[in-house]
Order: structure tokens, then C-alpha cells, then sequence
């Protein structure tokens, strides 16, 4: 009796804890069948099985024309790269994973919790947020939005092999904030997703 008491209050401590943690937490989306984690950490372990290989061709898809061709678009062909090369060396797989450096990783959890099923904690740029093809735990409210133009094409490609989606996204960052400050508001996060456009959030108290 005892023992279950005390299990009954760990776990009851863990839900607790986890619920008033949400901010900087997404829900990540998926492409044919693959959990696509972009610029965020799955909540569940992992072990990386390959490389996306990410010659000339697939550098240029993940840091290039942004302007030109959706983020997601961009994922869906890593995806479909994954696919191919795990069907070639027969390797199985859940996830592709994007953090820095121009560098994909397919990877496959272990003993993976269910309530952390398709759950990532975000990466920052400047202090703010950034909810790449995923949709933030807390409610929020969007403040602005940007779309790429001459000035911002410039940014996003002008350089194929030298910009990494990071660097990208600091553009959209930096417009959205400045814009948002114009109205004495505070972007706290930034939506990127299936469109050519980012958006300025903040989260409802």
C-alpha cells in the first residue's frame, strides 16, 4: 500500500512538473510516415542509425531558395532521401533530425514514451523561440508576419552552401522583432512552416 502511494505521488509530482514546463516545447509534424525534427530535440531518447548524406545537391536543398521552394518541401525531400538510403543499406528508422551545421541525422528511439510521441524542446535564436514545421505546447497569439522579399532573398540565397537554416531564420528573427517593437510588443517565438513566410508570436499568460 505503501509502495503504491508512493508511486501514485511521483507520478502525480512528473505530471505536474511536465505541465508547467510546456513553453519551449512543439509538436513536431510528419512526412510519409517519419517524425521531422527541425531546430528542436525529440523529447525521447534516441540513437542516430546514418547520416542524410548531404553532398552538393542536398546542401543546396536544406540552405538555399528558400524563397523559391517551402521549408517543407525541403524536409519532405530529406525524408524521402532517409527513405532511400535505409531501403539501400536495409536500416530502420523514425526520425530525421536538423539541429546546426547543415547536418541530417536519421535516428530511431529507444524505448520511446508515449507521451512524448512526435514532443520536442525548441532552439533559441536571440532568446526567442523558434517552432520550425512544428506548433508550440502553449496556447499563443500571432503578432506579425514577414514574408521573404528582394532584400531578404538575398539573404536566404545567396550563399547555397554557406547558410545553414539557422542562419536563415536569424533574418526572419531580427525583422519580426524589430517590426513588433514598433507596436510595443514582444515577439517571443517564430513560427516557420509549410509556407514561404514566418510569423512573430507571444504566448498567452
Amino acid at each position: 500500500m505503501k509502495t503504491t502511494i508512493l508511486i501514485f505521488l511521483f507520478l502525480t509530482t512528473w505530471t505536474i512538473s511536465f505541465s508547467q514546463d510546456q513553453k519551449g516545447l512543439a509538436r513536431v509534424n510528419r512526412i510519409d510516415g517519419v517524425d521531422v525534427y527541425f531546430m528542436n530535440e525529440p523529447l525521447n531518447d534516441y540513437e542516430v542509425v546514418f547520416d542524410v548524406s548531404t553532398g552538393i545537391k542536398a546542401t543546396s536543398l536544406i540552405t538555399g531558395g528558400l524563397v523559391n521552394e517551402g521549408l517543407s518541401e525541403k524536409a519532405a525531400q530529406f525524408v524521402k532521401r532517409a527513405i532511400k538510403e535505409a531501403k539501400a543499406d536495409k536500416h530502420e528508422f523514425d526520425a530525421i533530425i536538423y539541429s546546426s551545421g547543415k547536418k541530417v541525422i536519421a535516428v530511431k528511439f529507444k524505448d520511446p514514451k508515449p507521451e512524448f510521441k512526435l514532443m520536442a524542446r525548441v532552439q533559441k535564436i536571440e532568446g526567442i523561440e523558434i517552432y520550425i514545421l512544428s506548433e508550440p505546447a502553449t496556447e499563443y497569439e500571432v503578432l506579425n508576419s514577414e514574408k521573404g522579399g528582394f532584400k531578404m532573398k538575398s539573404a536566404l540565397t545567396g550563399g547555397l552552401v554557406n547558410n545553414s537554416i539557422e542562419e536563415d531564420v536569424a533574418q526572419f528573427v531580427k525583422k519580426l522583432v524589430k517590426d513588433a517593437e514598433k507596436d510595443n510588443e514582444k515577439v517571443e517565438g517564430i513560427l516557420y512552416g509549410a509556407g514561404k513566410s514566418a510569423a512573430g508570436i507571444k504566448f498567452k499568460k
